[in-house]
């Protein structure tokens, strides 16, 4: 109604004599206008609601639909990834339903099918088992027909018994999501043009394209493809950006790779994790608790004499830490002198990804040059036999305490007796690990 009187006043103001107290006295002329002007105000008004009940401008259109896209990113990293998929994070059943909700009807995705989706792709990443590899079905694919590899694998019943564990599986599940599928689809496309009008048709195209895009292409797509890397994890996650603003934080994806089953997706200090905000906003209203963040290695001053038990957990807990220490304290400034000592030696001075890139991630190509380069060169060939060896301490399985503890010993044995400087001290400072305190 007030809109109504608003565009009412309108059109009396663009006639003349438009005091509508003398209405009776004006002029034929000024009367054929208003009664000229009556059908106009009508069709305006019909107008209006083509744009829906808010009836915003272009930027607040904008607005609204960056802010629905990123209610959606943040649904799908704090809810299913960092929620469901590792429980990494509790939260509140209000946001569990609220965002299980929302997934249902921007996407029509089932928690319990993600879940177990990404549970595979990290239990076999980078081989021909995990669901939506670039390593294996190239970029390209996986970035434009990433959703579509996603649909074949949660058709898979194997897949969602084997790997779905855990995910909701009550009333609402059976007999509201998953028996209308689409139904979440509908009611969104039903709001967006009740809402918004016309433009809506435009804002639900683009927020049915957001998680195929940013979430099954761009992260399982670029994410294992192109950007740094700060752990050498035994697959080919990297960091798109060390600013995850876009995407609910997931832009790190090297750093979730290394610590899966962390909360908090930066680890360096110039990393920012929006993903990581959003957590601690809810935690202020006691909507979430963090049940796990990735360990920061404490390092004592002094060695110890010998490496003990509480010696060994805190290097296996840190592993990701001790290789990248390994790589920034041992292998790198030996390629760095051998390098200097062969300058004119082409194959070496190319060798630094293939001394740094673990083993398996390396084609047939790249393991034959890493192999020419190793053969030809006693010092890299020590520090990179050191470095698998000392990966076989958290590799292995079903090994004693007592059994890694002593290797262990053997490998700081070994590498103090190695006439390598570098080697040597990192054998002392591996001795300086320590757990961290509560």
């Amino acid at each position: 109604m007030r809109r109504i009187a608003r565009r009412e006043n309108e059109l009396w103001r663009r006639i003349p004599g438009h005091n509508k107290s003398v209405m009776p006295v004006l002029e034929l002329p000024a009367a054929l206008a208003i009664v000229a002007a009556t059908p106009l105000l009508f069709v305006d008004l019909r107008m209006d609601y083509l744009y829906g009940l808010l009836n915003l401008s272009f930027s607040g259109y904008v607005v609204a639909t960056f802010i629905m896209v990123q209610i959606t990113m943040m649904a799908v990293t704090l809810y299913l990834h960092r929620d469901q998929a590792h429980r990494a994070l509790d939260l509140h059943p209000v946001l569990r339903h609220f965002f299980r909700f929302w997934i249902w009807a921007t996407s029509g995705m089932l928690t319990r099918e993600w879940v177990a989706v990404h549970r595979k792709h990290h239990a076999y990443c980078e081989t021909e088992n995990d669901p939506h590899s670039p390593q294996i079905y190239g970029i390209r694919k996986v970035l434009l027909e990433g959703a579509e590899l996603y649909r074949i694998e949660k058709d898979k019943p194997e897949t969602i018994e084997k790997f779905g564990r855990g995910a909701p599986d009550d009333w609402l599940e059976r007999n509201v999501y998953l028996r209308f599928k689409y139904g979440g689809i509908v009611l969104m496309l039903i709001a967006d043009l009740l809402f918004f009008g016309v433009p809506g048709i435009t804002i639900f195209a683009i927020q049915m394209v957001s998680m195929p895009l940013f979430a099954a292409g761009i992260i399982n797509g670029i994410g294992h493809y192109s950007g740094y890397r700060n752990f050498e994890c035994d697959d080919a996650a990297r960091n798109i950006v060390p600013w995850a603003f876009l995407i609910g934080g997931e832009e790190l994806h090297n750093n979730h790779h290394a610590f899966p089953t962390s909360a908090k997706f930066s680890v360096r200090n110039w990393e920012f994790d929006i993903g990581w905000l959003y957590i601690k906003t809810f935690q202020l209203f006691r909507l979430a608790k963090v049940r796990k963040v990735a360990p920061r290695p404490v390092i004592e001053r002094q060695p110890r004499p010998h490496a003990d038990l509480e010696n060994l957990r805190a290097i296996i807990v840190n592993r990701m830490h001790v290789l990248r220490d390994y790589t920034k304290r041992v292998t790198l400034p030996v390629f760095r002198t051998e390098r200097a000592i062969a300058a004119g030696n082409s194959a070496l001075r190319k060798a630094k990804l293939l001394l740094v890139r673990q083993p398996r991630l390396l084609d047939e190509r790249a393991k034959a040059r890493l192999r020419d380069v190793l053969s030809d060169n006693a010092a890299l060939q020590t520090v990179h036999e050191f470095r698998e060896r000392l990966r076989e301490l958290w590799s292995g399985a079903n090994v004693s305490n007592e059994k890694l503890l002593a290797q262990l010993k053997e490998w700081c044995a070994e590498a103090e007796a190695s006439g390598i400087q570098v080697l040597e001290d990192f054998a002392a400072r591996l001795r300086s690990y320590q757990l961290a305190t509560a």
